[in-house]
């Protein structure tokens, strides 16, 4: 059985720049773009890149410094992370967490029309 690796919120962000970014990166560049929301310094984010690094999530080779790349994409990450939520919270039924969306009133009657079309497309 595939063990599931947990990703912080903080470990997420510099995932989500190495997937928008759809190159490697090094620490700098990543850096740069943190720090356009972001204060942290260069050692917290060594930190976190280190343990992805750890846990087999994005991958380092060596050039004249160290560059990232993610060794999962990020719809299978979405999709894992999704199932686990479902598993967690909702005991696998998709209907379950359909109608909890409905009961918060987090969906527009807009959301889901475009979701009935999609169903309807899809299906």
């Amino acid at each position: 059985m595939e063990q599931k690796v947990t990703v912080s919120d903080a470990e997420l962000e510099i995932l989500e720049i190495l997937w928008s970014a759809d190159r490697p990166l090094n620490a700098g560049e990543i850096r740069g773009v943190l720090n356009q929301s972001r204060d942290w310094e260069r050692t917290t984010i060594l930190t976190f890149i280190n343990r992805l690094v750890k846990k087999g999530v994005i991958s380092q080779e060596k050039r004249e410094v160290y560059y990232y790349t993610p060794c999962i994409r990020r719809e299978e990450y979405i999709r894992g992370e999704t199932k686990s939520f479902l598993e967690k919270f909702f005991k696998g039924k998709s209907s379950s967490l359909a109608a909890a969306l409905v009961n918060s009133e987090a969906l527009t009657k807009d959301d889901i029309a475009k979701l009935r079309d999609y169903f309807n497309q899809h299906i």
